[in-house]
């Protein structure tokens, strides 16, 4: 579904990516770890198509997207804090993005999260007067809206409550069974563990493993998932020192 290929970008001296070359493929909820600065944030606008890389290409069903932005409909965001107008109105938030994406009434609508979240209770609330947790709400809401066939999760269930946290879960699991791809990016390793079914490890910049959770927790002989992360960054660590 998307395959990126010797991706580099570089912000003035400072590269930010180096070489990344990956696939993903429909289907398959992907986790993207790293501590901060590993470059997990421009790979994903990159993928959005917010960052325009230097050098490399990246496939979406085989098309360049630098040449074409219309794959853009099939991905759904959500960003780890989602900034919108101050005075709108959440139910005028939706609206608005219906109306940005020109709907018809054969195209797909998922209010699924909508519906679980109770939001249409504060459709007349505006969203500077939400909690933190609620505008995760709306944000969650927001990416599954127009059943995006791609889903870019930053740091999902940050600042959710538990209940709302296994709502959000039991969805990402559901639209992977419906061959969906959804990359997310945690640092809540047993959460990762939960859902995953691959793990990209980056750090500054480049790809120190790409791997399905079961080989990584096979590998590692390890039983907490937290701790086969470890020591296999460790690991890679040690033989490029070596």
């Amino acid at each position: 579904m998307i395959k990126i290929s010797n991706l580099d970008k570089s912000f003035r001296q400072l590269k930010v990516l180096k070489g990344i070359t990956i696939s993903f493929d429909a289907g398959k909820v992907v986790s993207i770890i790293g501590p901060n600065a590993a470059g997990k944030t421009t790979l994903i606008k990159c993928l959005l198509g917010m960052v325009i890389p230097d050098q490399g290409t990246i496939l979406f069903d085989d098309m360049n997207i630098r040449h074409n932005d219309s794959y853009r409909k099939q991905i759904g965001y959500m960003p780890q804090i989602g900034r919108y107008p101050d005075n709108m109105k959440v139910g005028q938030l939706f609206d608005m993005m219906k109306d940005i994406r020109n709907i018809s009434p054969d195209d797909c609508i998922d209010e699924e999260l909508i519906e679980a979240f109770r939001l249409r209770t504060i459709f007349n609330k505006a969203m500077r007067t939400l909690s933190g947790g609620t505008r995760q709400k709306v944000s969650a809401a927001l990416a599954f809206l127009f059943c995006p066939r791609v889903l870019i999760l930053d740091e999902p269930t940050a600042g959710l409550d538990p209940e709302s946290a296994e709502m959000l879960k039991a969805k990402i699991l559901s639209v992977r069974e419906n061959r969906r791809l959804v990359l997310i990016t945690s640092h809540v390793m047993s959460e990762v563990a939960e859902l995953a079914d691959s793990v990209l490890s980056l750090q500054e910049g480049r790809v120190i493993f790409y791997k399905p959770v079961t080989e990584i927790l096979s590998e590692t002989h390890e039983d907490r998932f937290s701790k086969a992360i470890v020591k296999l960054i460790n690991q890679h660590q040690y033989v490029e020192n070596s």
